[in-house]
């Protein structure tokens, strides 16, 4: 863990580096200013000697501007290596999550990604922050007031010493019991995240169902989670002040019992008992910071490990060591194919499945929910790999292809339509960034997306909302189509992204398929039979297995499962769900 979260240091070792070495120095000058100031009393004030008072008073103030000089340039460079390093991680979360296949994705919850790049970030930054300059000035300070204590009178050190082995008794006690606390917190953070996040993306059916107190109570509940944890926490960590503050008050009377008794017997001067009030001021002080940095760093540890899983997590799928950079067209075949998710219950969702599928032919997928469809589809583009058995694109493995090379010529559009902050001219160029906007017309034009968004006052223009929520379901379908076309692929993927559009639309659209992208391989996923009857041949899928696979005109022949289908929903007897689609 220490490894991976220090390689994202990168270009601040410099300022990490440099924060340490200032602290040290700030330290040592103003553990040496009460040894002047001890010099100045005993050899200045109580001699009589102005000169030597002014020298010793002068030495002072240049420490003391040394120090600040020092202090200033430690804050500077912690300040810079502190967020660059958190700058870093997220980076380094961020681009490791984007190589992630789907089924690395589904191993993390999408909020708890977001806890992590957030909150845990955060942490880890203050944490980070923490050690560089205060568990370098702290300890520094430590020492060096010890060491001069010792020097002046090593009877009354024992005091200083006492009072540390107490105070580290404490500590080794409230971390002992704060760092499982704190490993909960952030899981609950998580939980509170989802909630936060569900909420808002749901806030339509939220208001329409009329269950704004529902969800506020189940909020309360998670944010609740964390209060009642947070409390635990912090009564434990409520000790270490008291602590402190006993051993502070109780080293200052000690000081001052014996430290009278020895001045009046000549072992001790005034100005060495003024000397030994400030150092026991400094070690305790510093033991205080060294107590809360501990405390910061029990609350970094859990989110350490929770970014350094991400940093360490390896994507499922890869390019091969020699990958083949050449489709040479757009035929699929499955043999013997077998799949399962990795998160799910280990049973395969698809099993057995063998076809061959022509260069340019337009297939139409059926079945009912949980038939696999998009799992089926999915195989394709490689966003899983197979348990067993092969699927070729182009007569080759998808395994010996490179990735980028493959998904570039496998255009997708998945059955929850996405786009992004930005204008629609932005989000189709997410297909080809160097379309011009004569080719994304052209797309739209395809798609039956261009007559609705010439209707728009800013035509192509038009600035669409975070999660396209300024235009209906249809229209974002229509412009994720559009999207998909431009890449020109030897293979297009349909995955009942026309659902939200009326059935005169889908016809047009398949119309234009057949018309303008003829050589381009289709898979067509729907629940509609009018959506696929016309392709050239229909896969029709029943609890991961094939139940047939041929024309319309065939499948109504021989498919028990098809008729059944077909009969509901020009009879309006119902859809694939209510007819037949378990059997």
């Amino acid at each position: 863990m220490l490894k991976t979260l220090l390689h994202q240091v990168k270009n601040y070792k410099k300022a990490s580096i440099l924060t340490p070495v200032f602290a040290a120095l700030e330290s040592i000058m103003e553990v040496l200013i009460p040894f002047v100031m001890a010099s100045i009393i005993d050899d200045g004030i109580k001699q009589q000697d102005i000169q030597y008072v002014w020298y010793g008073g002068g030495l002072m103030v240049l420490m003391a501007l040394m120090s600040l000089t020092f202090g200033i340039l430690a804050g500077r460079f912690a300040a810079e290596a502190s967020t660059g390093f958190a700058c870093n991680l997220r980076d380094g979360m961020f681009e490791n999550i984007q190589t992630f296949s789907f089924s690395n994705i589904d191993t993390y919850s999408t909020a708890g990604l977001v806890t992590r790049l957030t909150t845990d970030v955060t942490n880890v930054q203050n944490a980070y922050q923490m050690i560089l300059r205060m568990c370098v000035r702290a300890p520094v300070m430590l020492i060096c007031a010890i060491v001069m204590s010792l020097i002046i009178s090593p009877q009354l050190s024992t005091i200083f010493l006492i009072a540390m082995v107490f105070l580290i008794v404490v500590l080794v006690f409230i971390m002992s019991r704060t760092m499982g606390l704190f490993n909960s917190v952030f899981r609950k953070y998580d939980d509170l995240n989802a909630s936060v996040q569900e909420n808002v993306s749901a806030i339509r059916v939220v208001k329409s169902f009329v269950r704004e107190d529902f969800e506020n109570e189940k909020f309360k509940k998670a944010a609740g989670n964390i209060y009642k944890l947070f409390v635990k926490a912090e009564s434990i960590l409520a000790f270490n002040n008291p602590a402190m503050m006993l051993s502070i008050y109780g080293c200052i009377l000690a000081l001052s019992w014996f430290g009278a008794q020895m001045i009046t017997v000549g072992d001790l001067t005034t100005g060495q008992l003024t000397s030994l009030f400030s150092y026991v001021m400094t070690i305790l002080v510093s033991l205080m910071i060294i107590s809360m940095a501990f405390v910061m760093i029990t609350m970094s540890v859990a989110s350490a490990r929770r970014i350094s899983e991400v940093l360490n997590e390896k994507a499922d799928l890869a390019s091969p060591e020699n990958p083949d950079f050449d489709i040479p067209d757009g035929s699929v075949d499955f043999e013997n194919v077998s799949f399962a998710y990795k998160m799910g219950t280990g049973k395969p969702v698809l099993e057995g499945i063998t076809l061959h599928v022509d260069a340019g032919e337009t297939i139409g997928i059926i079945g009912g929910t949980g038939s696999a469809k998009s799992s089926f589809v999915n195989l394709i583009c490689r966003l899983y790999d197979v348990k067993s058995g092969c699927v070729r694109v182009g007569g080759k493995d998808v395994r010996t292809y490179d990735l980028e090379t493959l998904r570039q010529e496998v255009a997708v559009v998945l059955q929850k339509n996405v786009l992004f902050s930005g204008t629609i001219l932005e989000n189709l160029r997410w297909g080809n960034p160097k379309a011009t906007e004569e080719e994304c017309i052209e797309a739209c034009k395809i798609a039956c997306a261009d007559e609705f968004i010439q209707q728009f006052p800013d035509k192509y223009n038009t600035y669409i909302e975070q999660g396209g929520t300024n235009v209906s379901g249809g229209q974002k379908q229509r412009i994720c189509i559009a999207r998909a076309l431009l890449k020109k692929p030897k293979i297009l993927i349909l995955d009942d992204s026309t659902s939200a559009v009326d059935t005169a639309t889908d016809a047009r659209i398949r119309k234009g398929f057949q018309e303008q992208i003829p050589g381009t391989t289709k898979f067509v996923i729907a629940q509609r039979i009018s959506s696929v009857e016309h392709a050239d041949r229909i896969l029709v899928l029943d609890n991961g297995q094939i139940s047939g696979f041929d024309t319309h005109e065939n499948l109504l022949k021989t498919n028990k499962i098809y008729q059944e289908v077909y009969k509901g929903q020009t009879q309006g007897g119902g859809d694939f769900d209510e007819k037949g689609g378990d059997n």
